[in-house]
């Protein structure tokens, strides 16, 4: 009778829980950290009791539960109303109750890392060339990075584990087992593997098999991307379809371990371009049990729509967590650029990289009927073999399906067969997937198409169009189309594309790549770091096409993408090396190193520009380009501990976080031992102080170098640093002062400590 009785109260709750679903929805429900050991069971339990003081009965608390965090993180999420959701961010033991949110994707190798390396033995400092680093980080081996994505193709290449050494004794994850994807398809390189989705079937429904895998093997390709792009192994003759950028393919790191943990997943009655998703909890679990399971770095490639404040961001609270066991944690920035406080992922404990360009284009120019030439980028393996009758999509429309927002865009559904079968096509930015503009021209009959450049300036992201197609930059489809216009029968064909290297001038901030100021707090500068996110070649889902088309059946390899979530892997396999040389170092230390040895200089010896050619700023690319091979040897480091980023949030009105409680002055944000410097906000005069870490050469002497921001004076004292040990610490004050009235909201200057061989620089920001 008792089970029954259990039985029927269950479904009462279930149909209760169906009954309001308008009105139900998933929160995540922080508890800062585990203050005693318990088992499993008992935080359960605890969680539940939670529930039960909100909820009509234990039977409907239970029912729900969706995640409950058990490892590191202290918290659940579970299906809420929003009057239970305010109850329960009254009690004095939670830290906030937040709503959680899917994130998507915002789509945002084998040149890049060679073009790193030329990059960093361009200029003096202390630095060794990329093999020597590699050898002398044992290639990452002993190093574990998680990778929180869509993933992992396990068969590919770049995952072969051929003569690598046993596992690491320090490892205690696992190889979760699923749909197509079993114990066996972990090895000595793909050391684990998990999957989480509860938060996405909380808000999806259950997981349609047919369009991904119950397990962690990746159907998109972005995830098998971007942990190749971290430590794929090196694979000769890599390239995509059509042979361009042929060569080795490499990760940064080729023999860091990896631990792969899927938090996103398809998006469902997607027919046309498949995107993917990842919830806040699914995110939080993934990193409870990754900072478990023993990685050193966390790679993850995913952005939010928008600024959250930090406890109510699944992503900054899972970094911290993860920071306090020294876990380097590294996130794109966006690609939502270059709109300023565009930037995302925005704690001082997470490092957020931004993007820009390698030295490589795949030329495909554009030869019109009147002989004029116009560059174009393409990866198109098809080709064509004469010169084709040329239309603007906004002439060859069926009537009614467009407005004046929308016309000339190759829409889906928008274009006259009877008038473009047989003839290229002239698309416009905007309103859709570029690859489904090419999609809507093929499906009008079109031979092929020619794609204006989405964003102004010279960065174009080529893709493998599903037929002829290439891309022109923006200003440049406006000549092709008074060419349509002035001539009564305007003719056009597209070259094969080529690939093309050494082309200057590299790096470029990429046009998508987002940018400061931090808007949430803008005494600490965003992104901190660039690295290459343009064109990269990675391994992909061999069920993936390379387009994400649902109609496009074609199967790869290796495929290019675009994006911040391109850099953020690049940088985390730089962050592996630097651990696995000097293992000993917090992750502020990593993030540090990085930083002060990055390059504003690119490969013509002139200041990094944007897209547009114009002198790049710290809001585009931090600190500035990383460069790996010096990070090892930074001389200096600004190192930060746990306790300086609860004093950090102490400036938010977050007190009591892991029982630590606020005191009555702590430091002002701009005061957090970050290895750049922001103020903003102030009146005449402000200062702020910094304190540096000798982990180079003993005995040495620094002296300071000064570039104030135009309308500033800045005085650092003391300007000499003597060191005698290795460890030893030093500290001096920043005095930053208006000396004119400013019209610019915010200006750039830079400071650096050099001893002759290290120099380790620091941007300022200022505005008043």
């Amino acid at each position: 009778m008792k089970l029954k009785l259990v039985t029927f109260l269950n479904l009462l709750a279930v149909l209760h829980l169906s009954t309001s679903f308008a009105q139900r929805q998933s929160y995540v429900v922080y508890l800062g950290d585990h203050n005693a050991k318990r088992t499993a069971s008992e935080i359960k339990s605890a969680h539940h009791s939670f529930l039960s003081s909100v909820k009509r009965n234990k039977e409907e608390a239970k029912a729900s539960l969706i995640h409950s965090y058990k490892n590191v993180i202290n918290g659940f999420s579970a299906f809420l109303t929003p009057d239970e959701a305010a109850k329960l961010s009254e009690m004095e033991e939670v830290v906030s109750v937040f709503k959680s949110q899917p994130r998507r994707y915002k789509i945002q190798t084998t040149r890049s890392w060679e073009f790193v390396d030329l990059l960093s033995n361009g200029g003096g400092g202390s630095s060794l060339g990329g093999e020597q680093l590699l050898r002398k980080a044992n290639y990452g081996q002993d190093i574990v990075v998680g990778v929180l994505d869509s993933g992992v193709w396990p068969e590919s290449q770049s995952f072969s584990d051929d003569q690598m050494e046993p596992i690491p004794e320090s490892w205690k994850g696992t190889c979760q087992v699923g749909i197509a994807f079993d114990a066996s398809h972990c090895n000595r390189k793909l050391i684990g593997a998990r999957y989480y989705l509860k938060g996405y079937e909380a808000y999806y429904g259950q997981l349609n098999q047919t369009l991904d895998y119950r397990s962690p093997r990746d159907s998109y390709g972005h995830g098998t991307h971007t942990a190749s792009t971290v430590g794929g192994r090196r694979v000769p003759g890599a390239s995509i379809l059509g042979g361009f950028a042929n060569g080795t393919a490499s990760g940064g790191a080729p023999l860091v371990r990896l631990a792969i943990y899927k938090v996103c997943w398809q998006i469902p009655n997607q027919f046309v371009y498949r995107d993917i998703t990842c919830f806040d909890e699914d995110v939080l679990a993934a990193f409870d049990e990754a900072i478990a399971d023993g990685v050193h770095v966390i790679s993850m490639s995913i952005v939010p729509y928008e600024l959250n404040p930090y406890m109510q961001d699944g992503f900054a609270i899972g970094a911290l967590h993860a920071t306090r066991q020294n876990i380097v944690v590294l996130c794109s920035a966006g690609n939502d650029g270059p709109t300023p406080s565009s930037v995302r992922n925005v704690a001082p404990w997470i490092m957020t990289v931004a993007a820009s360009s390698i030295d490589r284009i795949f030329s495909s120019p554009v030869i019109l009927g009147n002989g004029m030439r116009i560059e174009g980028q393409s990866v198109t393996s098809y080709e064509l073999d004469k010169m084709y009758p040329l239309v603007f999509a906004g002439d060859v429309e069926l009537p009614g399906t467009t407005n004046s927002n929308t016309t000339g865009q190759c829409l889906l559904g928008t274009l006259s067969p009877e008038l473009v079968k047989g003839k290229i096509v002239l698309c416009l930015s905007g309103y859709s997937y570029n690859a489904v503009k090419g999609l809507a021209v093929k499906r009008a009959g079109g031979i092929g198409f020619i794609l204006q450049n989405p964003l102004i300036g010279f960065g174009i992201s080529v893709q493998t169009h599903v037929l002829p197609g290439t891309a022109v930059f923006y200003s440049d489809a406006y000549t092709i189309l008074n060419y349509i216009k002035t001539n009564q029968y305007p003719l056009a064909i597209i070259l094969p594309a080529k690939t093309l290297l050494d082309t200057k001038p590299a790096p470029f901030m990429a046009g998508f790549s987002s940018a400061g100021p931090n808007g949430l707090e803008p005494n600490i500068l965003k992104p901190d770091i660039t690295a290459p996110g343009l064109n990269i070649l990675a391994a992909w889902s061999e069920i993936a096409s390379p387009t994400n088309l649902a109609d496009d059946n074609r199967v790869v390899k290796y495929n290019i993408d675009s994006g911040t979530s391109m850099s953020c892997p690049h940088v985390a396999a730089a962050a592996a090396l630097v651990k696995a040389v000097h293992p000993d170092w917090s992750s502020a230390a990593i993030r540090s190193a990085l930083m002060t040895t990055a390059k504003q200089i690119n490969n013509l010896g002139l200041p990094i520009t944007d897209e547009n050619g114009n002198v790049a700023t710290p809001f585009r690319y931090g600190a500035g380009h990383f460069q790996p091979s010096k990070a090892i040897d930074p001389g200096l480091v600004y190192d930060a501990n746990f306790t300086d980023y609860l004093l950090f949030l102490c400036n938010s009105g977050i007190d009591n976080v892991y029982k630590f409680k606020c005191p009555n002055e702590f430091p002002s944000p701009s005061n957090l031992n970050y290895p750049s410097v922001a103020v903003s906000r102030f009146q005449d005069s402000t200062i702020v102080e910094r304190t540096v870490k000798n982990v180079g050469d003993v005995p040495s002497v620094y002296y300071v170098s000064i570039k104030p921001p135009v309308g500033y004076s800045v005085e650092i004292f003391p300007t000499t640093l003597v060191f005698r040990n290795v460890g030893q610490a030093r500290s001096f004050r920043i005095t930053i002062t208006k000396t004119s009235r400013q019209t610019d909201a915010f200006v750039f200057g830079w400071y650096q400590w050099s001893d002759g061989t290290h120099v380790a620089r620091s941007p300022i920001v200022a505005s008043s």
